[in-house]
């Protein structure tokens, strides 16, 4: 890179595609930042390529019928993750990916099965490559001033820019040594948001996880679990037994998904609101919702896993979850429905 005559910087610095207009850029990584920035870049420069080592699986925001992805993140359909084997899930989802347009073809499958890491959600990536504003490319082998030279021996040449968008490495190097607890290639904490070693509770961590759900609610429910805590509400285990509870996470993260210094945070957005909601005892009890409000188990179980549903019952309960559940669909549809059919 030093001998590199243009512009580079880590996704980090980047703000907007401004510096790109009529340059040739190299996005090098394929994360959400990496195809992030090199569709919006693809609309101003003469030429992008996006350079991945390993490819990804790319879905989309819009998903059947219009509706947003993660309204299928549902109840049923985590029980099913339990019950089928992870082959067949694999196997399900990628033929419906590919369905869209084929990942090999657009040079975009990657090494890992579908629902072992987290995927790219990017809409419009695909029509960026099939335009060829987009080009992807194998990982880099060098730079030679303004060349780019990938590991397949084409070469990206008088390039301008270069996008590092080659991920993050997790710590807390301002804290003491002796504050952090680290297992495998993740800072340890206790249900991903205390440290195992404090003497007090008095340190809490929040928003510091990866998911296939939105961060927003995740940081809610670990913000009330913290609250809990430091009202005295809710009592810690034991340092060793957190950090026996850490360690298990690990091995459980390393079994379900392809683990590395760069994603070393993955969990399951059900499993994981689930658990927090047991500990701050506001999970919603499905067998009592079954035998005592049939529509609103309907909702709950077939239903996206909003926050509404930690709200029903417990500390923090709001009377007017229910009704936020049996409409949350109608906030949905209504901002789309400027032209009456």
């Amino acid at each position: 890179i030093e001998t590199f005559e243009g512009k580079y910087s880590h996704s980090w610095d980047y703000k907007g595609p401004e510096d790109m207009h009529g340059k040739r850029v190299v996005v090098i990584g394929i994360g959400n930042s990496g195809g992030d920035i090199a569709v919006e870049g693809s609309r101003v420069a003469e030429q992008v390529y996006l350079s991945t080592r390993s490819g990804a699986w790319v879905i989309r925001q819009v998903s059947d019928n219009g509706l947003p992805v993660d309204r299928f993140n549902t109840r049923f359909v985590h029980v099913m993750f339990r019950l089928l084997p992870m082959s067949v899930l694999n196997w399900l989802g990628e033929k419906k990916l590919n369905a869209m347009y084929d990942h090999a073809m657009y040079g975009l499958k990657p090494k890992h099965r579908l629902f072992s890491q987290i995927p790219v959600i990017n809409d419009d990536l695909p029509f960026k490559i099939l335009s060829g504003s987009v080009l992807i490319k194998p990982n880099v082998k060098e730079i030679r001033g303004s060349t780019v030279v990938f590991n397949d021996g084409s070469a990206a040449e008088n390039v301008d820019l270069i996008v590092f968008a080659t991920g993050y490495n997790y710590d807390f190097p301002y804290l003491p040594n002796n504050v952090m607890y680290k297992s495998g290639h993740r800072v340890g904490l206790y249900k991903h948001v205390f440290p195992p070693v404090l003497e007090h509770p008095t340190l809490a961590i929040v928003g510091f996880i990866h998911s296939d759900g939105a961060i927003m609610p995740q940081a809610e429910m670990q913000a009330r679990f913290v609250t809990r805590v430091f009202k005295g509400h809710k009592k810690l285990p034991s340092s060793q037994a957190m950090i026996k509870a850490v360690e298990k996470d690990t091995k459980n993260i390393e079994r379900n998904y392809v683990v590395s210094r760069l994603t070393p945070l993955q969990v399951d957005f059900v499993e994981y609101m689930d658990d927090l909601a047991k500990d701050i005892n506001v999970r919603p009890s499905l067998l009592w919702l079954f035998l005592t409000d049939f529509p609103l188990f309907r909702r709950v179980f077939w239903g996206p896993v909003t926050a509404y549903q930690y709200r029903l019952m417990g500390p923090g309960k709001w009377d007017g979850a229910r009704r936020a559940i049996f409409t949350q669909f109608d906030r949905m549809y209504q901002p789309l429905r400027a032209r009456q059919v």
